[in-house]
């Protein structure tokens, strides 16, 4: 299962712009527009990372997170403001926020912070189950591969993968029907690509690619999923 990104903003514009490259990276993504229904969603929902605007309607954004935390959410927030002062920056990491961006932003450093809180999240509610994890195993709801008691964070598009592997378990795929299905009809990427990502699924799953237990290459079609016990 994909990440869940609920982004809390007032611009219809920025709204538009992160949401279109966010789904573009393999996110489920929601939104909304001022400070109450935005902490009604983020209260209520299982999100993955939050982006929470200062300036909002109804109710700002720095009452909004703390409201969040003093209610037990946990949930990872990037905070993404026009204000760049120290004292705000400091102010929305004292009362809970993650992590703090500055309007205006560069998109790959946006989804680069998105996937650290993400990652950072995952391994701090991942390490007792990763201690107990000897054999292979796959949570596609967490994000994560547990190998031999070591646990590798999943990106979005193998996620996006794995899900779509786990839904033809042992049937062979072809590199097209993944290209269209996964990553969609009009993407430019080429069917290289997912064999980079499935080498990629190997190495973290620790299966040989001469003799593959999980993913096997069918010569000239594509794969066959043979999911872990």
């Amino acid at each position: 299962m994909a990440d869940r990104i609920l982004m809390i903003e007032d611009e219809p514009g920025l709204v538009l712009t992160v949401g279109d490259r966010l789904k573009a990276e393999g996110y489920i993504f929601d939104s909304r527009t001022d400070g109450v229904s935005g902490e009604e969603a983020a209260s209520n929902g299982k999100w993955s990372a939050i982006i929470l605007d200062v300036m909002l309607p109804g109710k700002d954004g720095f009452a909004v997170c703390r409201s969040l935390r003093t209610s037990g959410v946990k949930t990872p927030i990037l905070m993404l403001t026009a204000r760049s002062q120290t004292e705000d920056r400091v102010q929305g990491l004292k009362i809970g926020a993650d992590d703090y961006l500055s309007k205006p932003f560069e998109m790959p450093e946006l989804i680069a912070r998105i996937e650290a809180l993400i990652r950072r999240s995952s391994q701090r509610h991942g390490n007792a189950q990763a201690a107990d994890c000897e054999e292979v195993s796959i949570d596609l709801k967490r994000g994560v591969i547990c190998n031999k008691g070591e646990e590798t964070t999943l990106s979005a598009q193998e996620i996006k993968l794995l899900d779509y592997f786990y839904k033809h378990r042992d049937v062979i795929i072809s590199r097209e029907e993944l290209l269209n299905t996964v990553w969609g009809y009009d993407s430019n990427i080429t069917t290289r690509t997912i064999d980079v990502h499935v080498a990629r699924l190997r190495q973290k799953m620790g299966d040989v690619r001469d003799i593959p237990r999980y993913i096997h290459t069918v010569r000239g079609i594509g794969y066959k999923f043979t999911p872990p016990n």
